[in-house]
């Protein structure tokens, strides 16, 4: 017995060396791979920050037009479509399937193991017996052989030295044979006792297991029912109207909205195309919403703290809802505190950023054609370091939770303003992202903010802050358009606003993209004899500078003149600016 286990042992242990001898290390080599590559990345992006740019600028939304699609993403949306409308029709799309038969199986699973452990028990019990009686029995037959030798050689030896001596009767003679007979059988009556003694002891191991499967099925039973109920409370709790919606758009198909497809098309986008994926990643979605209970965040009111932190401003060049999330109000102690200083408060902040999302999905127009994402900007200036622990993770959620449920609903992400150590959290946070929404990320360099965020925004939506036109409650301006002049590297260039009305109020903006520059401004009347009037005196502008505005109230007839020296710099500047003539019957 003892060597068979042995040698049972020995080969376990074999197999388990040569199983991770054989096993590749792919977990290792992967996550080998995608550290290197985020190094890589990250190296490019510290290195080069006109590649980024360019890398993510040529992301392009696909087209939500049906006609538009490959064929394999027609067929894809078909499925998924057919999907849907079984599940919600059939009031499956949240029931899970009963589990009864599978436990049944699990349970018959279970007696069979039990049985084959009886087996195995009884085979032990059989050789342990054996290997107890094999030992008696030798013994017994070695006392057997060694008695009757004895007596053959006494025989013998009587014969030999009593030749003449009186043959006595059989009564007074004992056979040596019988004698050894008997001892023979009264040491087997005594073996048959213990034995006897020792069973009475040692409990069967064949009842023991029977006992013990009883027992377990027992509790596989009560277990089963727990499950079933379980699972009916579910399909009772879970029941779907044909009307659900998701962002006000109806998702039974047969309803024929037009909205539908666009919807389904990011969860099939954001999941390649995979339809299964993508159904599963839609049924989450609809049941995070409900657990979360998002219709009813949009009523709550969150304060006026968080207000700054992020809000809605401006449409992008495609008509895009821009979002602004600022970190840098998380400087502040009191309201860090008071933001991460509790689960609840924590718990409050993600809700106050669904509520932002949410209200940007209701300024989009979910159609084929229409506007269907939004652009957001990342503000990283003076942002709490690495160190506030609270902070990035509750981003990390935040991010996560975003990207599970609120798929393409996002044109891009642009980081501005963005500290040193910036590359090394994005590495970490890296693992949490999908490559599709990796691709979306645009990090410039801090001098160049506002150039990068021209290629998205058009300059009278970008906010002053961050070198455009928009001021908050403006009145001067409103709908005007803005222009563009190149000064080439050593020259300089003039901008001519016209003031053909004798009394009004001119108002002009002017912004140069990293300025570094010198410059005036001028009113020169119509009549040559006048004198110039110096509006501003000629001044160097630094990198650091916003847009400018002034105003002229003119009382002739002439034109304003914005001069912009560029002699001193290698690089050539491009100037935006807008100009606006107002009279008494316009104010």
């Amino acid at each position: 017995m003892t060597a068979e286990v042995k040698v049972e042992e020995k080969q376990v242990e074999s197999e388990v060396v040569i199983a991770s001898a054989v096993v590749p290390p792919v977990e290792e080599t992967t996550v080998k791979a995608v550290v290197e590559d985020e190094v890589k990345a990250v190296e490019e992006v510290d290195g080069s920050e006109t590649k980024v740019v360019e890398k993510s600028s040529s992301f392009k939304e696909e087209s939500d037009f049906f006609s538009d699609l490959k064929d394999s993403e027609k067929k894809a949306l078909s499925d998924l479509k057919t999907k849907l409308e079984e599940a919600i029709v059939e009031n499956t799309l949240f029931r899970k399937k009963k589990e009864t038969p599978v436990k049944v199986v699990e349970k018959k699973k279970v007696v069979e193991e039990k049985a084959e452990d009886e087996k195995k028990s009884e085979a032990v019990v059989t050789e342990e017996a054996k290997a107890e009686e094999s030992p008696k029995e030798e013994a017994k037959t070695d006392a057997v052989v060694t008695e009757e030798a004895k007596a053959e050689a006494t025989e013998d030896v009587v014969q030999k030295e009593s030749p003449k001596e009186e043959v006595k009767t059989e009564a007074d003679v004992v056979d040596p044979k019988e004698e050894v007979k008997a001892e023979i059988a009264e040491e087997e009556k005594k073996t048959e006792e213990a034995v006897v003694t020792k069973e009475a002891d040692v409990v069967d191991p064949k009842e023991e297991v029977k006992a013990e499967i009883a027992e377990e099925e027992k509790k596989t039973e009560e277990a089963v029912v727990t499950k079933e109920a379980t699972v009916e409370q579910e399909e009772e709790d879970e029941i779907v109207d044909n009307d659900i919606e998701l962002w006000g758009v109806p998702l039974l198909p047969s309803k024929g909205a037009e909205g539908t497809d666009v919807i389904l098309l990011k969860f099939l986008r954001a999941r390649d195309f995979k339809v299964n994926d993508a159904f599963e990643m839609l049924k989450k979605t609809l049941k995070w919403r409900k657990e979360q209970k998002i219709n009813s965040v949009l009523g709550r009111d969150f304060g006026e703290d968080l207000a700054s932190a992020a809000y809605m401003n401006g449409l992008d060049r495609e008509s895009r809802p821009v979002c602004y999330n600022v970190y840098s109000v998380f400087g502040n102690e009191e309201l860090y505190q008071a933001t991460f200083g509790s689960e609840q408060s924590r718990e409050n902040l993600l809700k106050w950023r669904f509520q932002l999302m949410e209200k940007g999905t209701q300024k989009l127009d979910l159609k084929p054609g229409g506007v269907t994402s939004l652009l957001q900007i990342h503000d990283l200036k003076n942002c709490p370091g690495p160190l506030k622990k609270e902070l990035w993770v509750a981003i990390k959620n935040a991010i996560v939770a975003l990207q599970d449920n609120y798929p393409e609903l996002v044109s891009r992400n642009v980081f501005i303003n963005v500290p040193f150590w910036f590359y090394a959290v994005s590495t970490l946070l890296s693992p949490f992202l999908t490559q599709r929404t990796k691709s979306k990320f645009v990090v410039p360099r801090p001098a160049n903010v506002t150039e990068t965020l021209l290629k998205y925004i058009p300059a009278e939506e970008i906010p002053v802050q961050y070198g455009g036109f928009k001021r908050d409650d403006d009145t001067e301006f409103s709908k005007e358009a803005v222009s563009e002049v190149v000064v080439k590297p050593g020259s300089s260039e003039t901008i001519e606003i016209p003031a053909t009305e004798t009394e009004g109020t001119l108002v002009w903006d002017v912004a140069v993209l990293g300025w570094e520059v010198n410059y005036k401004e001028e009113f020169v009347p119509a009549d040559e004899g006048a004198y110039t009037i110096i509006v501003q005196k000629v001044k160097k502008i630094g990198s650091n500078e916003g847009p400018v505005r002034n105003s002229f109230k003119n009382s002739e007839s002439g034109k304003i003149v914005l001069t912009v020296d560029n002699v001193s710099s290698k690089k050539k500047k491009r100037v935006l600016y807008r100009y606006r003539t107002k009279t008494e019957s316009s104010c």
